[in-house]
């Protein structure tokens, strides 16, 4: 069999690392893309092909993608979509421009990607686009409005697609996490302080302990996995006959996947309003 091929973005550490570290341990050939020149040249001096691809920049998504398709031959096995970031604070206090800015590098960004590579897929009669959501995908947490909303869009484009593409050979998957082991906590930092305006909110008081999760580690979350528990169900979906449309990673997943489905909506909101 040929060599299989695989394009991960956002692999400058935690899950897209993993997830490339994996990946290449099991002989695929791995592009692992990163948004920052400086993470790319650190990738390629541990060996990786890494190509620019920042999801706030059309022009590097496709130069990217072109990049590998030339060192493929203009074949791709599979697209893993991964890169992504975090804006924390309340809804009413979030800029309208910052949900824009967090759509371009969640949804927008990932959406141009895949349409690039459905073509090539589509030419060559099989694939796998995998779509790395989130336990926020499917139920909501307070604090978390800007990000809750970029992954639900993504899961609704994301059905619609594994709907759309039933026997072409390429399948849609997605990835479910909970809590993981990340930097996600520390990158969204810059992103908070950009746009929120905390001292002038109605609710001032309260971001104090948002402010203390944020600027002060206390270890793993409850429930914590490391990443490598996402890079297991990633090689699933990409090397399985039958990939499974969705695939839950942790144990809140599998405990709110299940409560969303017996308990009223306000019984749900009671529970997430605890977090």
């Amino acid at each position: 069999m040929s060599e299989r091929s695989i394009l991960i973005t956002g692999c400058s550490s935690g899950i897209g690392y993993d997830g490339a570290m994996g990946l290449r341990e099991r002989g695929w050939r791995v592009f692992a893309s990163c948004r920052k020149p400086q993470d790319c040249e650190r990738l390629r001096s541990e060996g990786f092909e890494s190509p620019l691809i920042d999801y706030q920049n059309p022009e590097t998504i496709a130069n990217g993608l072109a990049e590998v398709l030339e060192a493929t031959d203009g074949r791709l096995d599979a697209l893993f979509n991964n890169g992504a970031f975090a804006c924390p604070g309340l809804v009413e206090d979030m800029p309208t421009d910052a949900l824009r800015a967090i759509f371009e590098a969640n949804f927008f960004g990932w959406h141009e990607l895949t349409r690039y590579v459905l073509p090539v897929m589509r030419a060559q009669g099989h694939g796998r686009i995998v779509q790395n959501s989130s336990i926020l995908g499917f139920v909501t947490l307070p604090w978390r409005g800007a990000y809750n909303a970029t992954k639900h869009a993504l899961e609704g484009l994301t059905d619609t697609m594994r709907i759309e593409m039933r026997g072409t050979g390429i399948h849609i998957v997605l990835i479910e996490p909970g809590p993981v082991t990340s930097k996600i906590r520390e990158n969204a930092i810059p992103h908070f302080e950009r746009w929120v305006d905390w001292e002038t909110s109605a609710r001032k008081e309260d971001y104090e302990a948002l402010k203390k999760r944020l600027y002060e580690s206390s270890g793993p979350d409850p429930f914590e996995l490391p990443a490598a528990s996402v890079t297991k169900k990633l090689i699933h979906a990409v090397e399985a006959k039958r990939p499974r449309p969705r695939y839950y990673v942790t144990t809140p997943t599998h405990v709110l996947g299940g409560l969303r489905r017996v308990l009223s909506t306000r019984a749900l909101d009671w529970i997430l309003s605890k977090n």
